[in-house]
């Protein structure tokens, strides 16, 4: 589903936010990508979803080749992929419903297909019930459920998520987390940025660990240098 093969990003001013990074995940995968503030984990996800593109090497998802997309074709491209942002991003004039309903509408589905899908999405984060609320009547993991919701209402095969548990208790934390892990199980790919270390090691799951940029454990078994 995901690969990088030597893939490195360069910004101006010479700063090399990843260096000749190398790692595959499998579709239906759910993987954290760990390290510390500016090890590079927001700008592994920001390529994935063509926020940004490689200054060398090559990143291929769902056997595409992203320098191959044309700048026309993201939109297209990201239909496949659901985001998560640590801050929501939500719209806070309108309501949970019209929230998650916005990728569908761009999209053009018809009236029908949105209330169906809609629902079906918030009932899978626990807010059915509060579909015609706005967000700002919300606790910060309802929030972060409803931008869950929207990532998902579209069925796509990948949901990248960026520390999206970033401003919760370690309970809620946990909860969301599981949603994501409910997810993979349906084979949905789902490759989480987080540096809450403790809460990883309770997943169990595969760990890639940046350190200034270089990979320093893909959690394959094989060891790189730091």
């Amino acid at each position: 589903m995901i690969r990088f093969t030597q893939t490195s990003k360069r910004y101006e001013g010479g700063y090399d936010a990843l260096s000749n990074i190398s790692f595959h995940i499998e579709p239906g995968e759910m993987a954290f990508v760990t390290g510390h503030s500016g090890a590079g984990k927001s700008t592994l996800l920001k390529l994935i979803a063509l926020l940004e593109r490689p200054t060398r090497g090559q990143v291929l998802v769902n056997g595409q080749n992203l320098s191959r997309i044309k700048r026309r074709q993201i939109p297209y491209f990201r239909r496949n992929i659901g985001i998560i942002f640590q801050d929501h991003q939500l719209l806070f004039d309108r309501t949970v419903f019209d929230n998650v309903a916005l990728p569908l509408i761009i999209a053009g589905y018809t009236r029908a297909e949105i209330g169906r899908r809609v629902r079906a999405a918030l009932d899978k984060v626990g807010l059915l019930g509060k579909e015609k609320k706005y967000p700002i009547t919300l606790s910060g993991g309802e929030q972060q459920r409803v931008g869950i919701a929207r990532a998902v209402v579209h069925k796509p095969l990948l949901l990248l998520a960026d520390e999206p548990t970033g401003n919760l208790d370690p309970d809620l934390s946990r909860e969301i987390m599981h949603i994501f892990r409910e997810f993979s199980q349906v084979g949905v790919t789902v490759l989480v940025a987080s540096h809450d270390l403790e809460l990883i090691r309770e997943m169990q799951t595969r760990q890639i660990i940046l350190h200034q940029g270089q990979l320093a454990d893909d959690g394959s078994g094989v060891e790189y240098g730091q």
